[in-house]
């Protein structure tokens, strides 16, 4: 058999010494046992460049001419000759929303997040993620199902948007590996993909875990209708003592309450799209006091549902909903808007722009050409989750963003692709998802990068920092679109730093009615402001209370019963020309 290959080496020696040096391969070559030590002489005398010799699995790494690699692979005792493939360092993504809230440059002032622990009430989490690896994470099961499992990936996903780390590959974080985190597990049971959903007293019990685990922030993107006496008040016992409660305002897009995000005590977050204005679905409401970005945010995922491989990249993708789990191997075509079959997609994979073609009519079109996979990307900025329900595809189907899908027709048309739906659980897969779900780590990160800075100072205090600091994005001061506005990391640690001193324009402290007191009467309590200033409200017009911090705690019977508008200021202690802007407090 050695002789055989000596045979058909040798045939061929005259064409590889006389190949060009720059029309070369660096190939794999797997031999029969036996045959190693004839392999190596042929491809020394062919001029070929032994890299390594893989005993173990009976190959060895060389470079070859071209032209003699045809002939090497009909070598009897030749098993294969393959690509000896490249492979470079995975790089890593900084998502859109760490970058919008000032995390970086947070990070880099030495405001990283290190000392303090966040808890994230959810549906557990993957920790054996690739992104989670040395950070400290502890956690509690608040529904009987073990907090370090996620079946859901909503919970997974929240806790990268917060500490995913800086280690080069797939995403960062806003406390980029520097927060501790304990995981309270509220959501999902061991159905692949289960989120379902929980109860009030499930979450209070959750948030009391947060409390003894030692956690100064909580991270909760939930919520529901109908207010809790209950809740409201654990919420509030444990901002009194010390804790800052987070949550999301809501998915509805209209001007409903979400709880517990709407309570007093818990700071209420509401979603940003690209261009810093309120995604649609956000709900918008008094209570809103922050927002953050929470369109298509990349992060971590405990599963994977899909996977795209072209030469040597990978793009994040997710299986369309019907679609078969199988892989397809094929070479990438650009199928349009794939609204009629062509003749050029038979055993190829085919691009499909989304627009007004279901993605069944995609897959069925793209099936019935001959083509071997789907993949759709997005006609709009983000990615986003597709079904084609009740039609159940036989090839696989899947969505990625607008960019993958044009970087792959720019980079990898023409080229061989591996369109992969096999479900796989756990993984340290990464994903897109849009909410207020996803905008409420972006606040609960740059919290923890802000009270790391000065871990001395009160809740109440980087509440007010976060509130002062923000980037006003719609109407000005206080609006119940967003609240005060963009949640700024760096800005908000020179705030608490420096005392935060009063400045125009900054958003002035907050005046609450906290609720109905005896005989439908309305308190106005002051739920913070900073030592040196004055607060004066207004109804009408005409001032009706004055009052320096922590003496405003008065209850006007004439003039606040009922509903209505009240417009207030803060201006620094005896300055007529350092105050806010004035803003609306609705009761």
């Amino acid at each position: 058999m050695a002789a055989a290959i000596a045979a058909v080496l040798t045939g061929g020696t005259a064409r590889m010494a006389a190949a060009a040096d720059n029309n070369t391969d660096r190939v794999l070559i797997k031999y029969s046992k036996g045959s190693k030590a004839h392999l190596q002489q042929m491809l020394k005398a062919a001029g070929g460049k032994v890299h390594f010799n893989l005993d173990a699995i009976d190959t060895i790494a060389a470079t070859l001419p071209v032209s003699a690699i045809e002939d090497l692979k009909q070598a009897p005792d030749v098993e294969f000759v393959e690509t000896d493939a490249p492979r470079y360092p995975m790089g890593q993504v900084t998502p859109w929303g760490v970058s919008r809230v000032q995390a970086p440059q947070a990070v880099a002032a030495g405001a990283d997040g290190t000392g303090i622990k966040v808890c994230v009430i959810d549906s557990g989490i993957n920790p054996n993620h690739e992104e989670f690896a040395g950070i400290a994470i502890t956690g509690d099961s608040g529904n009987g199902q073990p907090w370090d499992t996620d079946n859901c990936g909503h919970g997974t996903h929240v806790a990268g948007t917060i500490a995913a780390a800086d280690n080069g590959v797939g995403v960062i974080g806003v406390s980029p590996g520097k927060v501790a985190l304990h995981i309270v597990r509220v959501f999902g049971d061991s159905t692949p993909n289960s989120c379902g959903w929980s109860y009030a007293s499930t979450l209070i019990d959750a948030a009391q875990r947060c409390q003894a685990a030692g956690a100064k922030v909580i991270n909760m993107s939930l919520g529901g209708g109908g207010s809790s006496i209950a809740e409201r008040d654990a919420f509030t016992r444990l901002y009194q003592q010390g804790v800052l409660s987070i949550a999301a305002a809501g998915n509805d897009g209209n001007g409903t309450y979400s709880y517990p995000a709407s309570y007093d005590s818990v700071i209420s977050v509401a979603a940003l799209d690209s261009n810093n204005k309120r995604a649609v679905y956000s709900q918008y409401n008094s209570q809103v006091e922050l927002a953050a970005p929470g369109n298509d945010i990349l992060s971590t995922l405990p599963f994977r549902s899909a996977a795209i491989s072209a030469g040597d990249t990978s793009y994040p993708a997710t299986a369309m909903t019907g679609t078969v789990q199988t892989v397809a191997h094929g070479l990438l075509v650009d199928g349009g808007t794939c609204a009629t079959t062509s003749a050029n997609w038979t055993g190829n994979v085919v691009a499909c722009k989304r627009g007004t073609t279901t993605f069944a009519t995609m897959a069925t079109n793209v099936t019935a050409a001959g083509g071997l996979g789907v993949i759709v990307y997005n006609n709009t900025p983000g990615g986003f989750s597709g079904t084609m329900s009740p039609y159940v595809s036989t090839i696989p189907v899947v969505s990625v963003t607008d960019t993958d899908g044009a970087a792959m027709l720019s980079a990898q048309l023409g080229q061989d692709v591996r369109v992969s739906t096999i479900f796989e659980s756990p993984a340290s897969a990464y994903g897109y998802m849009s909410g207020t779900s996803m905008a409420t780590p972006h606040v609960v990160g740059v919290a923890a990068l802000t009270w790391s800075a000065a871990p001395q100072k009160s809740n109440q205090q980087v509440r007010e920092a976060l509130a002062e600091s923000a980037l006003d994005v719609d109407a000005p001061g206080r609006d119940f679109n967003t609240g005060w506005g963009l949640v700024q990391a760096k800005a908000a640690v020179d705030n608490l730093v420096s005392g935060g001193a009063l400045q125009p324009g900054i958003p002035p402290s907050q005046l609450m009615v906290v609720g109905d007191t005896v005989k439908n009467k309305f308190q106005v309590s002051l739920l913070w402001t900073r030592g040196d200033s004055t607060v004066d409200v207004y109804r009408g017009g005409v001032k009706i209370m004055s009052a320096v911090p922590n003496a405003l705690n008065t209850t006007d019977t004439p003039k606040l019963k009922g509903t209505g508008t009240l417009i207030y200021q803060v201006c620094n202690a005896g300055s007529t020309t350092l105050c806010s802007s004035k803003a609306s407090l609705y009761y």
